[in-house]
């Protein structure tokens, strides 16, 4: 079971929404290309960072204090 420190953000395991997931990897190779064509920043490493600092860095920890369910089967060698 998650707990969320003080600061709100959540330790432990993620849920996973197969809805939001399914919405992810559905996102057209074409539309990625037009994003791409009008911003040359769009998809770079990093320049989260420079747009929205603190966004960053409390995506960053939260990346690093959950864990789901594919982190999971990549421990056992079944991803």
């Amino acid at each position: 079971m998650a707990r969320r420190r003080k600061t709100g953000i959540k330790i432990g395991f993620r849920k996973t929404s197969i809805k939001k997931s399914l919405r992810a990897r559905t996102t057209g190779k074409y539309k990625r290309r037009v994003k791409k064509a009008i911003n040359p920043f769009y998809g770079k490493k990093g320049v989260g960072f420079v747009k929205n600092p603190r966004r960053s860095i409390r995506n960053k920890v939260y990346k690093k204090t959950t864990f789901g369910l594919g982190d999971i089967l990549k421990f056992f060698g079944l991803k």
